[in-house]
């Protein structure tokens, strides 16, 4: 009997990538070509670009069928622009995302497909055995992510045993990204803590594996900033789902001129508990 392969749906979220992004998107599109022979979709999501991104996708996907964009003129930063593209999650079998610098390869993001099996939500993981990293990050990222990660593990008990909650490089099963879509919330790059609470929360299984991984030059992060915004959106979503939320009124104004002060994407609004 023929195997069936599961289809695939990959979002990419893009902010002003035309300079990385092709090379990407034709890497992963001749890689599944070649070596899947399931549905594969690779759907670029703009969020407020200002430079040529569109064009790029556009000529990729002239070439690639597989490849096409969804656009949002206003800037709505990485993880609203995973909110909007996990709509997209009934169309196929496991939807999943990755970087649009190419840190994540597609045979590596491809390893976490064919393990999809064994999980609602498979990730990959370069803190753990067996991780190959071509590239380490420098000496200050490395310290802002493992403080990050300490200050995760201590506000969200139910991801305590995920060791790398933010690389890039997820894939979920369409029924686990339904359900709990709604509440998805966090439009900074804290979204992937959101993800990995909401899903353990509403009883879905979590499996990381090692991933091969390269850090890229050119990233758009802006050490100190991005980490007060994902500092500020990880408090933000340990007060929605704790008893304390109620002082969230009290403090929403002060809230939203953090937001607008680091320049960080306007925060969805609060799910339904």
């Amino acid at each position: 009997m023929q195997q069936v392969f599961p289809s695939v749906l990959l979002l990419i979220p893009a902010y002003n990538e035309e300079d990385r992004i092709g090379p990407v998107l034709r890497s992963y599109a001749e890689y599944f070509r070649k070596n899947y022979t399931g549905k594969f979709q690779l759907v670029v999501v703009l969020n407020g670009c200002r430079d040529n991104t569109l064009s790029v996708v556009q000529r990729v996907s002239a070439e690639y069928g597989e490849v096409s964009a969804v656009v949002y003129e206003d800037p709505i930063g990485k993880g609203g622009a995973l909110i909007e593209g996990l709509r997209l999650a009934p169309l196929t079998d496991l939807i999943g995302y990755v970087d649009a610098d190419g840190a994540t390869g597609p045979a590596a993001f491809a390893e976490l497909v064919r393990r999809s099996g064994e999980a609602d939500c498979v990730i990959g993981s370069r803190w753990i055995p067996g991780a190959v990293l071509h590239q380490m990050q420098t000496g200050r990222r490395r310290f802002a992510s493992r403080t990050f990660h300490a200050i995760v593990r201590t506000l969200f008990s139910r991801i305590r045993d995920i060791k790398d909650t933010q690389c890039g490089a997820k894939v979920i099963r369409r029924a686990a990204a339904e359900k709990v879509h709604a509440s998805l919330c966090i439009a900074d790059m804290a979204f992937d803590i959101n993800l990995l609470y909401i899903l353990k929360r509403e009883g879905f299984t979590v499996l990381e594996v090692p991933t091969e991984w390269t850090d890229k030059a050119g990233s758009k992060v802006a050490l100190g900033r991005t980490s007060f915004t994902m500092l500020l959106s990880v408090i933000r979503l340990r007060l929605i789902y704790s008893h304390f939320n109620w002082l969230r009124k009290i403090f929403r104004p002060l809230e939203n001129w953090l937001y607008r002060k680091l320049h960080a994407p306007p925060p969805n609004p609060d799910p339904k508990r």
